[in-house]
C-alpha cells in the first residue's frame, strides 16, 4: 500500500463515520434538513462479483483488499440475501424497469430491452422529482448508440457491449457517438463520474456501472491494486487467474475511493451509496460454490450477490441484514429515496425503510430466472429457509439453505427421498407461489 492509498483510506473512513454519526445523533443544520428529502443517489454496479469475492461475506477464503467498500460496510448495512439474475443483461434490465425478465423478454445475455419500457430515469422525470440522472459505464441492454437516450437517460457515457477486448483499448460511446479509448476503463469511468457530479446543480442519480472485474482478466496499473508483483503475460494469467481477478476488484475499489474523495464534504454528506454485484463470480475464479454453481446458473453462486448501502439517512451502522431482496427492488427504492411517492411498482418493492428500521416490512419470497435458447427457462424461488428450482429440462431441485447454503445435496434426488412432511409442504408452498408469479 502506498502513502496516497493509505491517506485515502483514512480520509474515507473518517468521513463516513462523521457523516453517519451526525445523522444518528440527529445533528443536522438547516441545509441538511432541507436536503433530507432529496439526497443524491449513487448506484455502483460491479460486473461479475459474487459473495465469494466480496469482503464481509462468509463465502470464499481469498478476498480482495477493499478499504473503500469496507468503509461503506462500517458506516452502513451489508445485505446478505440480494438476488440478481445469473448473467449481466437481465439483471440490468430488472433494475432499470423494476420488472422480471419474462415481462420484458430480457432473459439472456445480449437480449435487447424495448424502448417502450419505462426506465427508473423516466419514472423520476414523469414524477417531477427534480433529479438529474446519468448512466456511466457498461450498458449491455442494446448495442445501439442511441439506446440509453431512447430509454430516457439524460447523459450516457460508457461501453455499450457486454465486455471489452482490452481494458486499455475499447469503444467509448458518449452523446450517441462512439470513439476509441486507450484509457484504463475503470479509471476512465471514474473520471467521467467525477466530472459529471462536479457539474450538477440539482439532486442527482448516478448509475455507475464498472465493467470490472469482468474478463479479460489482466494486471491493472500497479498503483491501483494490492496483489503485489505479478507477471502480466497471458500464460501466467490463464494458469492462475484468481489474483488478477482480485487485483481488478481492488483497482475498482481504489477508483471508488477516488470518486468519493472528489466530492465536497457537503455533497458526500448528502449522498446515499448503493453498491451491488450484477451476478455471481465466473466459474474460473469461483470459490466454494464450484464451477457448476457459479455465474450463469441459478444456484446461489450465480444469483446471490453483495449489496452494501451507506450514506445519507442510513442510520443502521455496521449492521448485517438478512431481508430477501430482488434486483427489481432497486427501481422502487431509488424512486422512494427520490421522493416520488412510489414504494411499490411492477415487480419492485422499496427496501428504503430498512435503512433505519431493522423491523421494517420485508419480502416473503424472491424469484429469479435464466432464459435458454430452447425457450424454456430455468427459474427459482426461495423463502427464508428453502429454495426451489425448476430447470428447462423439467427436472427440479429443493434445498434447505439453512442446512446447505452451498446447495448440496438436492433434497429431490432419489437418494434423498422421500421428503419429510415439512419439506414437502414447503415445496408445495414455493411451487404455488411461483405459479402466481409466472404467466
Amino acid at each position: 500500500m502506498n502513502k496516497l492509498q493509505l491517506l485515502s483510506i483514512v480520509f474515507i473512513t473518517l468521513l463516513f463515520f462523521s457523516c453517519s454519526n451526525n445523522e444518528a445523533a440527529g445533528i443536522e443544520n438547516e441545509e441538511d434538513s432541507a436536503s433530507a428529502n432529496n439526497p443524491n443517489i449513487l448506484l455502483i454496479i460491479a460486473d461479475d462479483m459474487g459473495l465469494d469475492a466480496t469482503p464481509g461475506y462468509n463465502v470464499g477464503s481469498v478476498k480482495p483488499n477493499m478499504p473503500t467498500l469496507q468503509s461503506l460496510m462500517n458506516s452502513g448495512i451489508r445485505f446478505n440475501n440480494l438476488w440478481s439474475y445469473p448473467v449481466c443483461t437481465p439483471t440490468r434490465a430488472s433494475i432499470l424497469t423494476g420488472k422480471y425478465g419474462f415481462r420484458t423478454n430480457v432473459l439472456k445475455v445480449d437480449d435487447v430491452l424495448s424502448t417502450s419500457e419505462v426506465s427508473i430515469q423516466k419514472h423520476l422525470d414523469n414524477h417531477a422529482s427534480g433529479y438529474n440522472h446519468a448512466v456511466i459505464g457498461k450498458w449491455h441492454l442494446s448495442r445501439s448508440e442511441n439506446h440509453p437516450t431512447d430509454m430516457g437517460i439524460n447523459y450516457y457515457a460508457g461501453s455499450l457491449g457486454g465486455g471489452v477486448q482490452s481494458y486499455w483499448n475499447w469503444n467509448l460511446t458518449e452523446g450517441g457517438q462512439t470513439s476509441s479509448s486507450t484509457e484504463y476503463t475503470t479509471t476512465k469511468f471514474t473520471d467521467l463520474a467525477i466530472d459529471w457530479i462536479d457539474a450538477q446543480t440539482q439532486p442527482w442519480f448516478l448509475w455507475l456501472a464498472y465493467n470490472a472485474p469482468h474478463t479479460p482478466f489482466h494486471l491493472p496499473p500497479n498503483e491501483l491494486h494490492y496483489q503485489g508483483s505479478l507477471p502480466s503475460d497471458e500464460a501466467s494469467i490463464n494458469a492462475n487467474p484468481l489474483p488478477y481477478y482480485l487485483a481488478m476488484i481492488e483497482a475498482m475499489d481504489t477508483e471508488m475511493g477516488r470518486l468519493i474523495n472528489a466530492m465536497s464534504d457537503t455533497e458526500r454528506a448528502n449522498t446515499i451509496i448503493i453498491f451491488i454485484g450484477d451476478n455471481g463470480t465466473p466459474n474460473r475464479v469461483a470459490q466454494d460454490y464450484g464451477s457448476s454453481h457459479a455465474k450463469g446458473t441459478i444456484y446461489q453462486g450465480g444469483v446471490n450477490v453483495p449489496m452494501i448501502v451507506s450514506g445519507k439517512n442510513v442510520t443502521r451502522l455496521n449492521e448485517s441484514e438478512n431481508a430477501l431482496i430482488n434486483t427489481t427492488d432497486l427501481f422502487a427504492t431509488v424512486a422512494d429515496i427520490a421522493g416520488t411517492g412510489t414504494s411499490e411498482i411492477n415487480d419492485s418493492k422499496s427496501f428504503k425503510a430498512l435503512f433505519s428500521d431493522a423491523n421494517a416490512d420485508k419480502r416473503d419470497y424472491v424469484y429469479t430466472e435464466l432464459g435458454r435458447d430452447s425457450g424454456n427457462p430455468d427459474y427459482t424461488i426461495r423463502n427464508a429457509t428453502h429454495k426451489y428450482i425448476s430447470f428447462e429440462d423439467g427436472t427440479e431441485a429443493l434445498y434447505d439453505l439453512n442446512d446447505n447454503p452451498l446447495e448440496d445435496p438436492n433434497l429431490l434426488d432419489a437418494a434423498q427421498l422421500p421428503l419429510s412432511d415439512e419439506n414437502s409442504a414447503i415445496k408445495d408452498e414455493l411451487v404455488n407461489k411461483i405459479n402466481e408469479i409466472r404467466p
